[in-house]
């Protein structure tokens, strides 16, 4: 594949940091000298964070965040572009995935879906993209799903918002790249161990994520942060665009 990127110095804006993909991916990019903003609603656990990767000795900064809001995104992007001079990558991580079928009618559970999983995505992007597009360089990662290549029962909305994501992807990689020098990858995982299950308040399709959860071994955090490190440090003529990651016992 030719030189390996060194992303040393590199500063990192981390949505849905507080926990799993997120938090991963957050301690991933600063083993290996990542600047990382963590942007996340949970203060507490992103000051745990923080303190985890500068007792290991890398650089973290906690920046609370409702992605929901555009302004909290670009107070967050301002604060780590002031502190350390810009942004050169974005994760756009921040996700809900409360199941239901769509005849339950939970409506506000849709809209929340909605706000979070792709209005959020809108929201960091716009944040970030005139500090990148100044600086002629940037790497956006966007967080969609197998959902948002193939519906499933239960997931009709959840899939509806991955399939904007992967658009607004496609999209943003053909409008931004090679007019701004920025690459746009989309990672689109299967069964990761989060706390994505924790959300689902219909019983039927809590206990159909159960029962997938105990039939196979899932993915872990660590593993989609691996395949983010992968595209980053891919050679600067190179973008990877999309990345299809599942549990081996997965498939499909």
């Amino acid at each position: 594949m030719g030189i390996i990127m060194s992303i040393r110095g590199k500063v990192a804006l981390v949505t849905g940091a507080s926990s799993g993909i997120g938090a991963a991916t957050a301690r991933k990019l600063a083993t290996e000298g990542v600047v990382v903003g963590l942007a996340a609603r949970r203060k507490d656990r992103l000051d745990a964070l923080v303190t985890e990767i500068i007792e290991a000795g890398g650089k973290a900064v906690a920046l609370p965040t409702d992605v929901t809001n555009p302004a909290s995104c670009k107070a967050a992007a301002d604060a780590l572009t002031t502190q350390f001079g810009g942004i050169d990558v974005l994760v756009n991580n921040a996700g809900l995935m409360p199941l239901s079928s769509v005849d339950s009618l939970k409506v506000d559970e849709w809209k929340r879906m909605v706000d979070v999983n792709i209005s959020g995505v809108l929201n960091a992007t716009a944040a970030v993209l005139p500090q990148m597009i100044a600086q002629h360089s940037g790497h956006i990662f966007n967080m969609s799903s197998i959902a948002g290549r193939k519906v499933f029962t239960g997931l009709a909305v959840y899939c509806a918002t991955k399939a904007a994501v992967t658009a607004f992807s496609d999209g943003l990689r053909m409008e931004i790249g090679p007019k701004h020098n920025i690459r746009v990858t989309c990672i689109q995982p299967g069964a990761v161990k989060s706390e994505l299950h924790e959300q689902i308040t219909d019983a039927t399709y809590r206990k159909q994520m159960d029962d997938l959860a105990a039939s196979m071994t899932y993915l872990e955090g660590e593993d989609i942060a691996d395949t983010i490190l992968f595209a980053l440090k891919s050679p600067s003529r190179m973008d990877v665009a999309e990345l299809f990651v599942l549990p081996t016992e997965q498939g499909w």
